[in-house]
């Protein structure tokens, strides 16, 4: 029998084919159309505060919902890994020029000049994953960072996902949570339908 660990590496290892299979233009196209969803959300609408990532080439592109949003007069914090055990802090940008290299090569928050994030009690945030299912479960890249945050904050969370990176299921552990919004090209599912935690 396949353990949950196996199974998960086999899932993450698929959908990282799958996505870097994606010709340019229709993941260009793709991502217009879950740039559009998520922008017309009431969630991203209500939000002050934007949780976010800067997105790497096999993931959805958020530097449009980056941009909107602080033009939108909103706060955006990106991720910072502190170092490669998973723990990570977010930071206040004012645009993406307060970016820079960091671990795995992602582009993350200046320390220098940007201001961390004390509060994560609200706002919005994107959560990235490889693959989600129809219960907002995802697998991400592996590194837990994301886990770790999750476990602590308390606001709204969503997970941008190509509709050929939906699985019907996942395995998922005890201390894994799903997000509560799901939205792909194709339909926008609030699978946690209870939740009064949006501002404004």
């Amino acid at each position: 029998m396949i353990n949950k660990r196996q199974r998960k590496s086999e899932l993450r290892s698929k959908h990282k084919k799958l996505r870097q299979s994606c010709p340019q233009k229709i993941k260009y196209e793709l991502d217009d159309r879950l740039t559009e969803a998520f922008l017309s959300s009431e969630e991203y609408k209500n939000c002050t505060t934007l949780f976010a990532y800067h997105s790497m080439p096999i993931e959805v592109d958020t530097s449009k919902i980056i941009q909107t949003a602080l033009k939108d007069g909103k706060k955006v914090a990106l991720p910072r890994c502190n170092n490669r055990s998973g723990d990570m802090s977010f930071y206040y940008i004012s645009s993406l020029q307060d970016l820079k290299q960091g671990f795995f090569s992602l582009f993350e928050p200046d320390t220098d000049i940007c201001e961390r994030v004390e509060d994560i009690s609200q706002g919005l945030c994107i959560v990235p994953g490889l693959c989600y299912d129809y219960e907002g479960y995802r697998i991400g890249f592996g590194k837990g960072y994301y886990d770790r945050f999750l476990d602590a904050f308390k606001g709204i969370t969503v997970g941008l996902c190509y509709s050929r990176n939906i699985e019907k299921s996942l395995p998922r552990g005890e201390f894994d949570v799903h997000v509560d919004i799901l939205i792909t090209e194709k339909f926008l599912s609030r699978i946690n339908k209870d939740y009064i935690r949006s501002e404004g």
